[in-house]
């Protein structure tokens, strides 16, 4: 087969003369595309080779491509590829091709019936500590190594599991629940009409049955079906109304408006507030809905990609509805069909699923579904999150564990490894297996709890949820914070601050000022309008001529804002009237355009209508309109003003481009370089009139560089630039402020001090984002902030990353494009420059690259990453990193669902970090080293019991004292350590510094277990030797005399690793040896009471632990004096 090339995705493919491949539906697209060429006689060719090959399908020697393929693979390949997954979907598709796509179900659940026991047992066990206790706790069921009661061994663990299991099974049930109301929402699938018998018969009887119903939009009522959201299949046609959601990636064929127009929200696809507009494809938009099911024609798209900003594919019409009038047979139909009608498809021409329609009704035609969707793609499914300190715990549990089989072969090997020496080793490992404690694990989730509840019942941070309460500590150690931008630092609402016209500029208090002139330059009565305004007419003090030129000017430039733009008026249903543009910056300045006096009142493709101050109106035909884009940086439109016929070019853009195409002058940039320190978003706007015989010569060329195949962009744009760009007149400057959350520049200052790194990753343009970052204080006054954007190649890249390294003090801007090719090339050398850098700015990122920055900082650094976001692009990002907090916004609450922190502010991060987060870290280390050391204590002590009595693996505490020991001796007192503070609330806020000592990890580290190792040595060989010692003569005792030192020894301990008393801490020390001093009488086979009660009993207890405790109260006080904490310096 010759070889095809291919000219364009979207249509254009070249094939020579001699092909004369048999074609089917499927592939047409590719034979049609052809008629772009423009070689008449080869597409006639072409279409006859069509008719020819028709007959022939399914002859056995060419297999019928009743799937979906790509017009440029269709010559490749005569089979289903399922690595391309690009697809020409025919209007009512067979079965077999929809089932070759993937269901429309939404699935967020971790588990199913079959794999929650695995995976949960998997989880739990894949830590050591859980693994360790439940060997422990088998053993006990060999009768040679049975020590004590089983259920001491066996309850704690299975508590600790118990619960575990019942919270994920209780997550995932409303995970599905979920999902579940999300699949089951209804929708309305149009149907060929019941009358043609086999849906899949030719589409001329289709058009025709169709056409016997009246022509209006309720003659598809007629022919509908409700079906659930997962039932839907590609190829399917769905009516949607409005404030529907859509359910899969569809083509917008049809809108009730009559333009063809419909505005979608994204705000959960892209985070983005403002309504997008969206375009029917033209030659469905002329059908009525009825009429749709019954045309021939196929969409191809393009396999199914993560950019929600990017589409490929094209519509296919092959042959026009059939007429119905009856006067015309079918043999009078041409014998050759005319040749079909190909248009391009791009992202204005599709729904993606999880936005909502937002004004009227359209119908879609489904091209993607389920995993193949862009909401889908874009979501990373959700891992187990588990803290730092739990992994760190585990590591020491392998430390400990390691010591008890060390200390275990040491007391058999000193015995002679006589006998049954391995059955001894065994009984040694399980007698100190305390040394590994499994309250351990009870006494963190506990404090988990409670810190969870503090969080959750602080009145200075209402409304906040904590959602994963296996991560407050986490709070603690946060060293790298990635935050959205929308909604998250920024409340997306925009407000027109300033004007600026070179001699004139207007701030936000006098544009009552600009009213006045613009009322004049109309023609109003000047008193009239002062007293309209009610403010002083200061215009009307200058001379005539002056206040007419000023007036005139100020009605140029409002005239020109309020005509430059994308912005379309809605009328609500209780009469109000919105804005709606892709860009809140145009709603904020056509807002403004109305408080001055010129309003927007109507608007559609081809025409704008304005009201004057006098009610006056003011149509303008729209020519052309040159959208926006973040390469051009800049929107122009040509209007044709209907009364007088003069045809004007209007375009405002960013500085940079505007520079080079407005006329010299001597102050934009300084006004610009002045409002961008204000933080406010410039546009310059500019203009030129343009005769009726330049536009005429431009529309011809701008024809013809829109119809060619190679480089059509930089055709078109060379022609703009020729006939338009050039020479414009510039009229003013304005500057919109994106107001910021509350406390913003408060918040981001705190957390920059306390050592923590804040990223900034936003779906917005550039320059959006860096006067975002401006104003906010993310960029320290007089900061150097290094752009960078379309780099290309690898030595670009290089380049750019050199420059960086000797320049680590500044703030790094840098787009999507550029950072996915960092990436790509040179990951490991970007991460470890920008994650030293104070400030980075990553702009039009999709929520994959947000959460593959998050994990690779994590993996990279190996610091804790904390990420906030408020939409439902944010929801992968919050997933990846080690702490999500996800804000209620106007987004909904998507991100808030996902998140492991639910705040409704941002400035509550200083409270939860700062105060929430260090306790939590400090308290549970504390903990943790605590109740590792009350294991560590009575090993030891049993271990010199064991070395003394011929090394015997008898248990010097058995049944309940052990039991006993675990609980109600101690641990109402170890537990009280989670209410302990070094500071207080208005300390740990007002010096951040202290945050940035935990975030070390110095809490919790190898040195300070090595320190409890050695206290725990100590103590415990000094209360049992002493214990020998003293009570020679009473050694039967030694059980009750040992034990009572004991437990007095931890009361100590507790009370002086105490920083600040809490009333319950004196109450659980108090009670807690009440209880002790109770039990004695009540456990006579371990307590004598007789010899309990002597005198001689009480001072050598009390000598005993004065050795044990006294030299560690004496170390801590000086240590106090001579090296004192951070914190304790400011008390």
């Amino acid at each position: 087969m010759p070889p095809a090339t291919v000219v364009t995705k979207v249509a254009a493919t070249t094939v020579s003369n001699t092909q004369r491949q048999k074609i089917n539906f499927a592939s047409r697209a590719f034979q049609k595309s052809r008629r772009r060429d423009g070689d008449d006689e080869e597409e006639q060719g072409l279409l006859r080779g069509d008719d020819d090959g028709d007959g022939d399908e399914g002859d056995g020697h060419t297999p019928k491509r009743d799937y979906a393929i790509s017009p440029a693979e269709s010559l490749k390949s005569h089979g289903y590829s399922s690595k391309d997954k690009s697809r020409t979907v025919p209007f009512r598709p067979s079965d077999k091709l929809q089932s070759k796509f993937p269901a429309n179900l939404v699935r967020n659940q971790k588990y199913n019936i079959f794999t929650f026991l695995p995976v949960v047992f998997y989880e739990q066990f894949k830590f050591f500590f859980n693994l360790y206790f439940l060997l422990v706790a088998l053993s006990q069921f060999i009768p040679a190594l049975k020590i004590g009661f089983i259920v001491t061994y066996i309850a704690p663990l299975a508590f600790v599991l118990f619960v575990t299991m019942g919270k994920e099974a209780y997550d995932d049930y409303k995970r599905h629940q979920r999902d579940r109301e999300a699949n089951s929402q209804r929708y309305l699938i149009l149907e060929p009409s019941m009358t043609s018998t086999n849906p899949k018969q030719d589409p001329y009887s289709l058009a025709e049955s169709s056409s016997l119903a009246p022509h209006s939009s309720l003659t598809s009522f007629l022919n509908t079906r409700s079906v659930p959201s997962s039932s839907l299949k590609v190829g399917d046609l769905v009516h949607l109304e409005k404030n529907q959601r859509v359910p899969a990636d569809m083509v917008l064929l049809k809108t009730s408006d009559a333009s063809g127009t419909c505005f979608i929200r994204t705000d959960q696809l892209d985070g983005e507030t403002d309504w997008k507009l969206r375009v029917a494809v033209p030659e469905t938009q002329k059908l009525e809905e009825g009429e749709l099911v019954g045309i021939d024609a196929e969409i191809y798209a393009d396999e199914p990609i993560k950019d929600i900003h990017t589409f490929i594919g094209t519509f296919t019409l092959s042959r026009p509805p059939r007429p119905t009038s009856p006067d015309v047979s079918t043999t009078d139909l041409p014998l050759h069909p005319l040749p079909p009608s190909i248009s391009p498809l791009t992202a204005e021409n599709v729904l993606w699923s999880n936005t909502v329609l937002a004004a009227g009704s359209a119908v879609g035609f489904v091209i993607y579904t389920g995993s193949e969707t862009r909401a889908v793609m874009n979501t990373s499914h959700p891992e187990t999150k588990v803290g730092l300190l739990d992994f760190e715990i585990n590591r020491l549990a392998k430390i400990l564990c390691a010591v008890t089989f060390a200390l275990s072969l040491v007391l058999v090997a000193l015995n002679g490894f006589r006998g049954l020496w391995y059955i001894y080793v065994f009984r040694f490992l399980i007698l100190f297996s305390s040394i590994i404690p499994i309250s351990l694990r009870v006494n963190l989730d506990m404090g988990k709890t409670v810190y969870a509840h503090h969080i959750m019942n602080d009145t200075e941070i209402p409304g906040t949820i904590v959602r994963t309460s296996t991560l407050p500590e986490e709070l603690g150690r946060i060293t790298y914070l990635l935050s959205d931008k929308t909604g998250t630092l920024t409340q997306n609402e925009m407000e027109m601050k300033k004007l600026h016209m070179g001699t004139m500029s207007y701030g936000a208090d006098s544009m009552d000022e600009v009213a006045h002139q613009l009322a004049v330059a109309f023609g109003e009565n000047a008193e009239h309008a002062h007293m309209r305004q009610g403010s002083l007419a200061t215009g009307a003090q200058l001379a005539t001529r002056g206040r007419r030129d000023m007036s005139s000017r100020v009605r140029d430039v409002v005239l020109s804002l309020a005509l430059c733009h994308n912005v379309t008026p809605v009328t609500n249903d209780d009469g109000t009237v919105t804005y709606q543009a892709s860009s809140p910056d145009e709603v904020a300045i056509v807002t403004w355009t109305a408080s001055v006096g010129l309003t927007l009142v109507f608007r559609d493709r081809t025409r704008m209508e304005l009201q004057t101050p006098t009610s006056a109106r003011l149509i303008y035909d729209i020519l052309e309109i040159f959208p926006f884009t973040s390469e051009s940086k800049r929107m122009g439109i040509v209007v044709k003003d209907v009364n007088t016929g003069e045809i004007l070019f209007l375009q405002k853009g960013a500085d940079v481009v505007m520079a080079k195409i407005v006329q010299r002058n001597d102050w934009l940039e300084e006004e610009t370089a002045n409002m961008a320190r204000e933080g406010l978003r410039t546009l310059v706007m500019a203009r030129k009139r343009v005769s009726g015989a330049v536009y005429a010569e431009f529309k011809r060329r701008h024809h013809d560089a829109s119809i060619k195949l190679d480089g059509r962009n930089e055709a078109m744009q060379d022609v703009v630039a020729e006939y338009l760009e050039h020479d414009l007149e510039l009229l003013g400057l304005t500057g919109v402020e994106d107001k910021l959350q509350d406390d913003v520049k408060g918040t981001l200052e705190i957390l920059r001090n306390a050592g923590i790194k804040i990223w900034m990753l936003t779906g917005d343009k550039i320059e959006t984002a860096r006067c975002i970052a401006i104003s906010t204080k993310l960029v320290a006054r007089n900061q150097y902030i290094h752009e960078v954007a379309k780099l290309k190649t690898a030595d670009e890249v290089r380049d750019q990353l050199e420059f960086l390294q000797n320049k680590l003090d500044c703030c790094l801007v840098i787009d999507g494009e550029s950072l996915q090719l960092c990436l790509n090339l040179f990951k490991n050398e970007f991460i470890e420059i920008t994650t030293k850098l104070s400030a980075v700015v990553a702009c039009r990122c999709s929520p994959t690259q947000k959460a593959d920055v998050a994990r690779l900082i994590r993996h990279h650094t190996k610091k804790r990453v904390c990420c906030i976001g408020d939409g439902g692009n944010d929801v992968s990002m919050i997933q990846a990193a080690d702490v999500g907090i996800g804000i209620v916004g106007k987004e909904g609450k998507q991100a808030s669902l996902a998140a492991d922190f639910s705040v409704t502010q941002f400035s509550y991060l200083t409270k939860l970090l700062l105060w929430h987060g260090r306790n939590s870290y400090r308290r549970s280390a504390k903990l943790a080293q605590f109740v590792i050391h009350r294991g560590l204590i009575i090993s030891i002590m049993q271990a010199v019991f064991s070395a003394i009595f011929y090394f015997a693996p008898i248990a010097l505490y058995q049944g309940w004292l052990m039991v006993g020991y675990a609980t109600v001796y101690t641990m109402a007192p170890v537990f009280s350590l989670v209410l302990d503070r070094d500071v207080n609330e208005d300390l740990a806020l007002l010096y951040p510094e202290l945050y940035k000592e935990l975030t070390k990890g110095r809490a919790l580290s190898y040195k300070t277990f090595f320190q409890w190792l050695m206290i725990s040595l100590y103590q415990g060989a000094a209360i049992m030797i002493m214990s020998l010692v003293l009570f020679e003569n009473e050694f039967l005792h030694i059980v009750s005399i040992s034990f009572t030192a004991l437990i007095l020894n931890e009361l100590i301990m507790v009370a002086l690793e105490i920083t600040t008393w809490h009333l319950y801490m004196v109450v659980s020390e108090i009670v807690t040896l009440f209880f002790y001093v109770l039990s004695i009488a009540f456990l006579p086979e371990y307590f004598d009471l007789s010899f309990v009660v002597t005198i001689p009993f009480a001072w050598k207890v009390a000598v005993i632990v004065a050795i044990s405790a006294l030299p560690l109260w004496i170390f801590k006080l000086i240590r106090s004096r001579v090296a004192p904490a951070a914190s304790s310096k400011l008390l």
